[in-house]
């Protein structure tokens, strides 16, 4: 952890702070408040998964499955037309794409053992993103001049660190250059997501363990082959579990390397200065 108090944060020429928590409770929101003031640079941990480490596989599914038409086959085959995502800062969506819902084909489903190896493929990206964040610093500041750093990480950081761990390579390599701030909900919150994602589920990265846990669960439960689970169903059956499987680690990531900022407070802090106080507030209450 570079800051140690509220003072420390603020008399810093080269504020720094790398945002976790689960997704919709603001990381985005704030680090792009930030980066339209100009003087910091945003770097989102999802879009360099996309752009960086996933994207020819991302670009090579959606071959895969134009190829399936045989005039996109054509067109494709003879350099008609060519095919890639369009990833953006604020268009996403061709990783989540690409992770896939488990189950039925004729429902949008892919196989298991498909589903989990592209959950590998995430996992290993989402990781050599975050270990990018030191290069990013250092690069915004040499090649661009900008004084502060946001990174917007994903919500599944916390699959892949051991948080009490003091040796776990990438929290320390994080904290090591930046502030980890963790973005807390309420039960509200979390009732409020759950609403949200029962109308549109997404795929979503999990810890192995605990996915194959909860697909043995609900094959059993809902008495259904693996051929005939309904992806969507499967997914949101499994997100609840997943916030409540995830909470612990972020509160274990922001106690041993980091601080907490309530959801709420994000929300409240509408300006870049807002936020500043906010961290400074969060950093003396550690120290207290």
């Amino acid at each position: 952890m570079r800051y140690t108090s509220g003072k420390d944060w603020h008399g810093c020429a080269a504020k720094r702070v790398i945002l976790f928590g689960m997704s919709g409770l603001g990381k985005t929101h704030i680090s792009n408040m930030l980066r339209d003031t100009k003087a910091w640079y945003h770097y989102s941990v999802d879009y360099r998964i996309g752009t960086r480490y996933l994207g020819e596989a991302i670009d090579d599914n959606l071959k895969k499955v134009a190829m399936r038409d045989p005039f996109l086959r054509d067109q494709f085959l003879s350099d008609s037309i060519y095919i890639k995502s369009n990833i953006t800062f604020n268009n996403l969506a061709p990783v989540s794409y690409f992770l896939g819902k488990p189950g039925a084909p004729e429902l949008g489903g892919i196989p298991m053992v498909e589903f989990q190896r592209r959950q590998a493929l995430f996992r290993a990206a989402e990781e050599a993103a975050l270990m990018d964040t030191g290069h990013f610093i250092s690069r915004a500041q040499d090649l661009y001049g900008y004084p502060h750093f946001v990174c917007d990480t994903g919500g599944s950081i916390c699959e892949w660190v051991d948080a009490k761990d003091p040796s776990d390579p990438i929290l320390k390599a994080l904290s090591k250059d930046a502030l980890l701030v963790w973005i807390k909900g309420s039960e509200a919150h979390t009732e409020e997501l759950i609403r949200r994602f029962d109308r549109a589920p997404k795929p979503m990265a999990y810890q192995p363990e605990f996915l194959a846990a909860i697909w043995d669960e609900y094959l059993s439960e809902k008495r259904v082959s693996e051929a005939e689970v309904n992806p969507d169903d499967f997914i949101r059956y499994t997100y609840a579990r997943a916030l409540a499987h995830r909470q612990p680690r972020y509160a274990a990531m922001a106690e041993n390397w980091g601080v907490t900022v309530s959801a709420e407070d994000v929300v409240a802090a509408k300006t870049p200065e807002g936020f500043d106080t906010l961290i400074g507030e969060a950093l003396d209450f550690r120290a207290s």
